[in-house]
């Protein structure tokens, strides 16, 4: 194979056509694999011990500069010059260039990384940190380890994918070859670490609480459902972790939260994926005021931390974090942007003729709960770029929120939105046991109706309300969607590492 071949990664392989030139490419790397084994080296590697990482030594520049070094990581591409050779190698943290010279580590070495070494294997080198008349921080290599060979070519010109689903589908190859796209989820790590420290510091304990469940709840969601053969009985992936946790504030743990999976059967889009990250958490002696100022103070709080400002830049729009947000009420956005007043809905009937009049395409029952949240998804959401806390729902769609004693058809709910989608829901907790009971049974009959999505009657959570839940606030914050916001990304595949995905 000529030189050209081993400098440059290999295409991009969407088509039929290109199946045959990759099945070449692999068979040629693999003969390459044999030949570093006959002569000795092991093509899988041993441990190898670094001394920096890149990003090191560019930024410690000038305290290295002339010391011995040792990198490791992939070659990413390789530049042959007679008998020297220039070559990328990335770790975690970024690239820095070898400079590779037959006269410094030998003829046979030479060789051996002129004829057997491609972009995509691994390396390990020691030498001695300079940088070139260009300008070009490098290693002058002295010796090189050979750790791993690649058997597939690294694509081509990734960025220009006709085929954006091939990044989620091979996220390794897309995290390799692309390093915007690793400092996103290297920032996701960093928010969660962000919010589990600014939490901590106020009191709150982390917990952990059931996935399978024998009913699901907590959220108005269609769960997976699934099957224990020892116990011989159905299971729920759980599509909320709320239930769980205001067990454990009954049972005196005053605050609690919990960072973890939450399993939905509904449909994917650019702001849903099945499985997704959610952080809830419950304060006892609180209500959903307190969990405004708690909201707006974390996500300000995070913001800071993480990028060091509480402005972002977000597909187009300039948004400020910095508290305090804006709060209103539901029934004022929807009247501003719909023309509609909620009070006046009041019966299914007059719900299910305004559906109708404005044409609104509804996945459920057309009831006032839900057709008022069609009329924010069409009219209300999409103006509402800066941050802004809607506050006092309709009851019928709040089951487990506190009635407002001044409004009983409304509770003590609010739904954070900043960028035009929802970022968390919160409300103060309702802790009548009475009243959750009924709650629960208009949710059967919700569900007797058609509504796949209504709660089921959990008679266990029920039985602890009777022991007493104080005064309690809870917060809801998608994760997914937070670091969506934060790091500029218009889809929630792009901040999970394997979002679901159709087979092909």
């Amino acid at each position: 194979m000529a030189d050209n071949d081993l400098l440059e990664p290999g295409p991009q392989l969407e088509s039929s056509e290109d199946k045959s030139r990759l099945d070449e490419l692999i068979a040629a790397r693999r003969a390459r694999r044999d030949e570093i084994r006959r002569r000795g080296v092991d093509p899988y590697g041993h441990r190898f011990v670094r001394s920096h990482r890149a990003s090191d030594l560019h930024t410690r520049f000038d305290e290295l500069v002339g010391s011995d070094v040792s990198v490791a990581g992939r070659l990413m591409a390789i530049r042959l010059h007679g008998k020297a050779a220039f070559a990328d190698l990335a770790d975690q943290s970024g690239k820095i260039q070898l400079h590779i010279r037959q006269d410094i580590v030998g003829e046979d070495n030479y060789k051996f990384f002129a004829e057997l070494v491609e972009p995509g294997d691994f390396i390990g080198a020691h030498g001695q940190l300079f940088r070139t008349h260009r300008g070009e921080d490098s290693v002058e290599v002295k010796s090189f380890e050979f750790l791993t060979k690649a058997l597939r070519p690294l694509p081509d010109k990734w960025h220009g994918l006709r085929d954006v689903e091939t990044r989620y589908r091979q996220r390794y190859v897309d995290l390799m070859v692309n390093p915007a796209v690793r400092e996103v989820f290297i920032t996701r790590s960093r928010i969660i670490t962000s919010i589990r420290r600014y939490l901590d510091a106020r009191g709150f304990l982390e917990v952990e609480t059931p996935v399978l469940l024998p009913l699901a709840g907590g959220a108005t969601a269609r769960p997976f459902k699934t099957h224990h053969n020892a116990l011989d009985m159905d299971l729920y992936l759980r599509i909320a972790t709320e239930l769980h946790l205001k067990r454990l504030v009954v049972g005196g743990l005053e605050r609690v939260y919990e960072i973890g999976r939450i399993f939905r059967n509904e449909g994917i889009s650019t702001k849903h994926n099945p499985e997704f990250t959610s952080l809830e958490l419950y304060q006892a002696y609180a209500d959903y005021e307190d969990m405004m100022d708690l909201t707006e103070d974390l996500v300000a709080a995070v913001a800071r931390e993480v990028l060091g400002t509480t402005r972002v830049h977000y597909q187009g729009h300039d948004i400020d974090l910095a508290p305090p947000w804006r709060r209103v009420t539901l029934r004022d956005l929807v009247l501003e942007h719909a023309g509609v007043d909620i009070y006046d809905l009041d019966s299914d009937d007059k719900a299910k003729a305004l559906a109708a009049a404005r044409d609104l395409t509804m996945d459920k029952p057309a009831t006032v709960g839900n057709v008022i949240e069609e009329l924010v998804d069409r009219y209300v959401e999409p103006f509402l770029i800066q941050p802004v806390f809607i506050k006092d729902y309709p009851i019928d769609i709040s089951p487990l929120a506190r009635r407002r004693e001044d409004m009983p058809r409304l509770v003590y709910r609010f739904e954070a939105f900043v960028a035009g989608r929802e970022l968390a829901n919160a409300f103060s907790e309702l802790n009548d046991a009475d009243d959750q009971r009924q709650r629960f049974l208009d949710q059967l009959a919700k569900r007797r109706a058609g509504d796949e999505e209504a709660h089921e009657l959990d008679e266990d959570y029920i039985q602890a309300l009777e022991y007493g839940l104080c005064p309690t606030g809870g917060l809801g914050i998608g994760i997914d969607r937070l670091v969506m916001l934060l790091t500029d990304q218009p889809s929630i595949r792009d901040v999970i590492l394997f979002p679901l995905l159709r087979p092909r």
